[in-house]
């Protein structure tokens, strides 16, 4: 394990002693805010405090496994066994040196809300619309393994099938290292690229369409953006769509703008025109934040471009190849041949592979930082 982080790891050791006795102290525990902000601390504090111990027991046992090996005295059955519990030792420590990296990388506060997935079919015609509806489908399916719940807050079907554009908030629990929705799919905003025969083709020939998908972190409503009432514009109207009766006789559908910036948001799924307005109103803070946040981002990519990207739409950042059952992610040269079982949602692999890559990039700078 480099220096730095050992260091960081001493440090975090210290902190928790620091946050076992706060927790303790009456003062705290009648402030309730302060209450839950530490034990929220020292629970993800306890998990890599607990990680580094575990570490630095197999560290020692390697040690001692070494100095059997070496004291031995041609006992070939005692060398072996120390060969085996030193080769095993290094394993632990590797894969306990891993995980204990990616507790270490500097956390997003977004990356426990919930999340706002937009898919937006874009060149290709009707075939981009379909693959907007398998992206809804691949990305709802992942949410069903999570353990996620799904809403669509809005949809424009296409004629043929699949997606003109829809809208879904996911909502679940963070895992065990503390990363939730949006901390999961944040890569995943840009263009996705899909080639394949399209169900419309009579010759057979593969075709090339693109779909854009942006993931917005639901803001938290005790520091979101505060937005003027009198910069608003809503107008309501009558749902389409399917809904039954009730959709087509009420004007039940929201539609917001922003005046000042222009962005609009709407939600026509619900039944009532207030609950509508309640989430057009969230999507549509949402995206402000998300502007903001682009605009801070672009930024900092003039001084420095991240190995991940920007996550803005125009990003072509993935292929799926169908004919070749392959993916590709072009920012990290990730290719898998597993494109079936992908398109179930079966996204681990390249989610896991994208936070390691931005993981690698932000222990870099932060080691750079504490040079």
């Amino acid at each position: 394990m480099k220096p730095f982080l050992r260091q960081t790891l001493e440090r975090q050791i210290l902190r928790l002693q620091e946050l076992d006795a706060l927790l303790s102290a009456s003062d705290v525990v009648s402030d309730m805010d302060r209450f839950r902000k530490l034990t929220r601390e020292h629970a993800e504090a306890s998990v890599v405090v607990a990680q580094y111990q575990r570490l630095t027991a197999r560290e020692a046992d390697l040690i001692s496994a070494q100095a059997m090996l070496t004291e031995s005295g041609g006992d070939p059955e005692m060398a072996q066994m120390a060969e085996e519990e030193i080769a095993q030792a290094k394993a632990d420590i590797a894969r306990l040196d891993e995980a204990l990296q990616l507790m270490l990388i500097p956390k997003d506060p977004d990356d426990v809300r919930p999340a706002f997935v937009e898919i937006r079919a874009g060149t290709g015609g009707d075939e981009s619309a379909l693959f907007a509806g398998d992206l809804f489908r691949m990305y709802t399916r992942y949410a069903e393994r999570c353990g996620w719940r799904t809403e669509i807050i809005s949809e424009s079907a296409s004629e043929l099938g699949g997606y003109k554009e829809v809208v879904v908030r996911i909502e679940g629990a963070p895992d065990a290292l503390g990363v939730g929705v949006y901390g999961k799919l944040r890569f995943e905003s840009g263009g996705h690229r899909v080639q394949r025969v399209p169900a419309t083709e009579t010759q057979g020939r593969i075709h090339t369409s693109a779909c854009t998908v942006a993931v917005l972190p639901e803001p938290d409503e005790t520091v979101a953006i505060q937005i003027n009432p009198a910069d608003l514009r809503i107008d309501t109207y009558r749902a389409s769509g399917a809904g039954g009766q009730h959709i087509n006789k009420t004007d039940s559908a929201v539609r917001i703008t922003h005046l000042p910036t222009g962005i609009v948001a709407e939600c026509q799924e619900g039944r009532s025109q207030h609950g509508n307005k309640a989430q057009a109103l969230k999507v549509l803070t949402a995206r402000i934040h998300e502007k903001d946040r682009s605009e801070r981002a672009a930024k900092d990519a003039a001084m420095r471009k991240g190995l991940i990207g920007s996550g803005d739409r125009s990003d072509r950042i993935r292929t799926y190849n169908f004919p070749q059952g392959r993916l590709t992610d072009h920012r990290i040269n990730l290719t898998l041949y597993k494109l079936a079982i992908i398109m179930e949602g079966d996204l681990d692999d390249v989610i896991t592979a994208l936070q390691v890559a931005r993981g690698a990039e932000q222990l870099a700078e932060l080691e750079g930082s504490n040079a």
